[in-house]
């Protein structure tokens, strides 16, 4: 994973992906990570989990072992190659393991360097009949002669004269030759924005100035689909996904593709058996053309004609847990863990290696799923977090050990409605697009659950999940649950009345006041000179009683601060917090336990604007959380001893991470160093990125092992409220291990 690509960040979610669902009975799982420089490390795991690759990469020198690439031979058996773009899916790294002898996934040397340039493998597949966009191709060498404007001018007239002979009309997609992710690429409307739009995309990798395609933009259903070798040696195509792109939007974009709950991505696509039928054959016949194997991904349009044009084959497709490829290995059955092992089941034989997996009996696997501890995982729900909520719900589902628990995950709607969760539904792409596929005989009474399970791991965030609702409902079904009880949850959801409350106990917090709409309406001059005069500028805007930073604004002005009012109170949302900005160190910090509390090390979120964005927080390659923080130790002690006493005073159980600053003495209008409490998430986010599995690694906790833990707590904590588990009977001693 990593690798020298412009890539690397959906390199690293793959490759963790991968990492978290192989199966550990059958294989010892290293992870190899390369620096763009090249050098390669065995990844300790701890840094498996980070959402970006600076949050860990100038420490691998220090607390990792490099690797030349001849130790691979003495070091693996088989590589699965979880890397993306340049270096890695053009045949270069290919080479090396085929010089070294080291067996691996999919395409080989040939087939990977012909996907990878699209310009070459568009003339390969249109001279073997598969239909791709009319083009005009723009060499590098030719960009490299422009040097006034005069010269640029006469190359504009040169390709617009090249368009017309090729029948293209503008809009047009301008796009780089061997780049993937959708980066680089631009859709231009107006003549004047070409020349712009070819550099950007000549330069999406600023090392090289590389050849770009200028193609015709096409109308239709945009499909991703994925083949792949079965164990026969035949080859079969999974369910292809329509891509709905967003409104607004040019093209299926960045932040599209990998940001949880945008754009739709629906499985299988909308369109006849006939079209699906046309999308399948064409595929596969392309894979074949430009010698696929194994795996391969294409990209297309079901043109509005009823053509299935292929814009983007690619020989190593994105492996996020919730990317579209699992998405259709689930319409045929298969869950990550057993698409991924199929996968490499395929490559042993064919390299004529023996796998344990076939000398595994059947018999201990049997045995090895008696006595499991029935969990419950909710996710979904009413708030405007319902996305992350899906993304951190279905990490736990994922991270769950299927040794010892048996998951059900179970979708909590709008109507804050049960609906249990089939594979095909736990990986689609939205909340939204999971609601499209409900029906009645998946729907669960509340009343039921203590039916179906022995523990409810609370996966939501924000609204009725996290603000005692959830947990006043559990309490009375006598189910234990993970995280704090009914008080501490609705007390910690609500921002002001925290910060008052801790305010009261002796901490620091920041200055905040509570302002209602309908007091706005009535006198908004008089309240915004109130406002000013009350908080010097900038401050804060956010809501009472939301996260993952919803609408939260810094205002510099009185313009401003109307406008965002205004802009606020458009919603549903009847009051408002406004609260003073801090000037200091923003931090993070985990903290676990009921009566033995521990403080995890504090993480620092490196913010590129005003506020801590959703694309930071979640979309990888874009947020940077450095862990530990960037602080002396003896700061880091202080705002750790600060965070065990503010759990402390809340009464907080099993887990909760907190959100403060740290200012120093010279910052302090106290003169004092202090630590200024923000806000107390009673259910953080359980994304497999989050910080807090950061903060976990730290101490060498890995992922699963924390989530245990959280199970653990919950358990004790809610047996020492009724003294014994609520479990049937016949599974009590099973379960009682891990009290």
């Amino acid at each position: 994973m990593g690798g020298k690509s412009i890539e690397r960040e959906v390199s690293l979610n793959s490759g963790r992906t991968v990492c978290d669902h192989l199966d550990t009975d059958l294989y010892e799982v290293i992870p190899i990570y390369q620096k763009v420089s090249g050098q390669l490390y065995i990844l300790p795991w701890r840094f498996l989990h980070r959402g970006k690759t600076s949050d860990f990469e100038h420490r691998l020198d220090n607390e990792s072992t490099s690797l030349q690439w001849d130790d691979l031979k003495d070091l693996v058996d088989f590589i699965y190659l979880a890397v993306h773009g340049r270096y890695a899916e053009d045949g270069i790294l290919q080479g090396m393991l085929e010089v070294l002898g080291i067996p691996y996934l999919g395409s080989r040397v040939f087939s990977s360097a012909l996907m990878a340039n699209k310009i070459f493998h568009k003339e390969v597949l249109r001279n073997n009949g598969i239909q791709v966009p009319r083009d005009v191709v723009v060499r590098s060498s030719e960009l490299k002669k422009i040097k006034n404007n005069v010269e640029e001018n006469l190359f504009l007239k040169n390709i617009l004269q090249k368009l017309k002979l090729s029948k293209i009309e503008l809009p047009v997609i301008v796009k780089p030759s061997n780049e993937g992710s959708s980066l680089g690429i631009s859709v231009v409307h107006k003549e004047e924005e070409l020349i712009k739009a070819i550099f950007y995309a000549a330069k999406s990798d600023s090392r090289i100035l590389q050849d770009i395609l200028i193609e015709e933009k096409l109308e239709g259903m945009e499909f991703v689909c994925v083949p792949f070798e079965k164990s026969n040696g035949e080859w079969e195509v999974l369910p292809p996904t329509e891509i709905l792109k967003e409104k607004g939007s040019d093209f299926f974009d960045y932040t599209q593709k990998y940001m949880p709950g945008r754009a739709n991505k629906i499985t299988p696509a909308r369109c006849s058996d006939e079209e699906l039928k046309l999308i399948k054959q064409e595929c596969l016949k392309a894979t074949k053309i430009l010698c696929g194997r194994t795996i391969a991904r294409l990209d297309g349009f079901l043109t509005k004609d009823g053509r299935a044009v292929l814009i983007d084959p690619q020989p190593i497709t994105g492996m996020a847990p919730s990317t579209m490829l699992f998405n259709q290995a689930a319409q045929i059955g298969m869950g990550h863990t057993d698409l991924i092992n199929h996968l490499i089941n395929i490559e042993l034989q064919k390299y004529g290696l023996v796998s344990k997996a076939q000398n595994k009996s059947k018999a201990s696997m049997e045995s090895s799923l008696k006595n499991k501890i029935k969990i419950v995982v909710l996710l979904g729900g009413d708030s405007d977090e319902r996305e992350i909520s899906l993304e951190s719900g279905r990490n736990i589902c994922y991270k769950l050990s299927p040794n010892k628990y048996e998951v059900i995950p179970v979708f909590v709607s709008n109507e804050m409605e049960l609906y249990r969760l089939n594979q095909k539904l736990l990986v689609k792409n939205s909340t939204s697009d999971i609601v499209l596929h409900l029906t009645d005989e998946l729907k669960i009474k509340w009343s039921d659950l203590p039916k179906v399970c022995d523990f409810v791991f609370i996966a939501l965030h924000g609204g009725k999940g996290e603000n005692g609702c959830v947990q006043g409902a559990l309490e009375m079904l006598g189910l234990p649950y993970n995280g704090s009880s009914v008080l501490e949850s609705s007390l910690c959801m609500d921002k002001y009345a925290t910060a008052k409350f801790l305010k009261d106990q002796g901490f620091y917090v920041p200055d905040s006041i509570i302002l209602d709409k309908k007091l706005w309406q009535k006198n908004k001059g008089n309240i915004v000179k109130d406002i000013l005069k009350r908080f010097k500028v900038p401050f804060i805007l956010k809501p009472q009683d939301n996260g993952c930073s919803v609408f939260v604004r810094k205002i510099n002005d009185s313009k401003d601060l109307e406008k965002e009012l205004e802009s606020y109170f458009l919603t549903k949302r009847q009051t408002v917090m406004i609260e003073e900005f801090i000037d200091a160190i923003e931090l993070t910090c985990g903290v676990f336990g009921n009566d033995d509390i521990k403080s995890l090390i504090p993480s620092q979120p490196i913010i590129s604007k005003d506020i801590l964005s959703l694309e930071e927080k979640f979309l990888p390659g874009v947020g940077e959380n450095q862990t530990p923080a960037n602080i002396p130790f003896g700061v880091k002690q202080f705002v750790m001893k600060t965070m065990e006493e503010t759990y402390k005073a809340i009464g907080c159980k099993g887990y909760a991470r907190i959100d403060c600053f740290y200012q120093d003495a010279k910052k302090s209008p106290t003169g004092e160093a202090r630590v200024i409490i923000l806000e107390i998430n009673t259910l953080p986010g359980m994304t497999p990125a989050t910080c807090i599995f950061h903060q976990a690694a730290e101490i060498g906790i890995h992922p699963m092992e924390f989530i245990d833990k959280i199970i653990e707590l919950g358990f004790e904590y809610h047996k020492k409220l009724s003294n014994e588990v609520h479990i049937p009977l016949e599974r009590k001693e099973s379960a009682l291990l891990i009290n």
